[in-house]
Formats: C-alpha cells, sequence, structure tokens
C-alpha cells in the first residue's frame, strides 16, 4: 500500500473507532473497505480492462456485504448510522 492509502486508512479508523484502541471493529472494517472500493472504482474507469482489480472489487464488495449484514443483524441503529454516514444504499 501506498504512504497516501497508508495514512487515509489511519484518518477512516480515526472517525469510525468506538473507543481509543478499536481498530477492527465492524464498523471501521466496513469504512476502510468502501474506500477501497471507492478506489478500485475511479481505478477501473482508467483502466477498463484490468479484469484482476475487478475481480479484487467484487471480493470486496461481497466481504463488505457480509459485514453489513452482521452489523445489521447484531446492532440495526449503529448499521443505520453507518449506511448513512457512508453514502452506500439508496
Amino acid at each position: 500500500m501506498s504512504k497516501f492509502i497508508m495514512e487515509n486508512k489511519q484518518e477512516i479508523i480515526k472517525q469510525f473507532q468506538t473507543h481509543e484502541k478499536d481498530c477492527g471493529s465492524t464498523e471501521v472494517q466496513v469504512a476502510v473497505i468502501t474506500e477501497r472500493v471507492k478506489s478500485l472504482t475511479e481505478h477501473l474507469k482508467r483502466n477498463s480492462k484490468d479484469f484482476a482489480a475487478r475481480r479484487g472489487l467484487l471480493l470486496l464488495v461481497g466481504q463488505r456485504s457480509s459485514l453489513l449484514k452482521y452489523l445489521k443483524r447484531r446492532n440495526v441503529e449503529k448499521y443505520k448510522m453507518l449506511i448513512e454516514k457512508l453514502g452506500i444504499r439508496k
């Protein structure tokens, strides 16, 4: 990962963590994956024939979907707040 991505990841973790040492909660994972999905989407707009990246994007979307289903089962309020904050799901 590039230095820019790592710095951006740290900012995302700080924004979505539930307590000071939280770096792996469901909310943080979904936020980090969402940022990677956005980055890969931009990459694929420029490089439409990069099929390896396309596969990676599909895997990330599936992983994010699984995490969101888990969060929805466990805590509907956190789920609603997270999808609103990230701007996913219409």
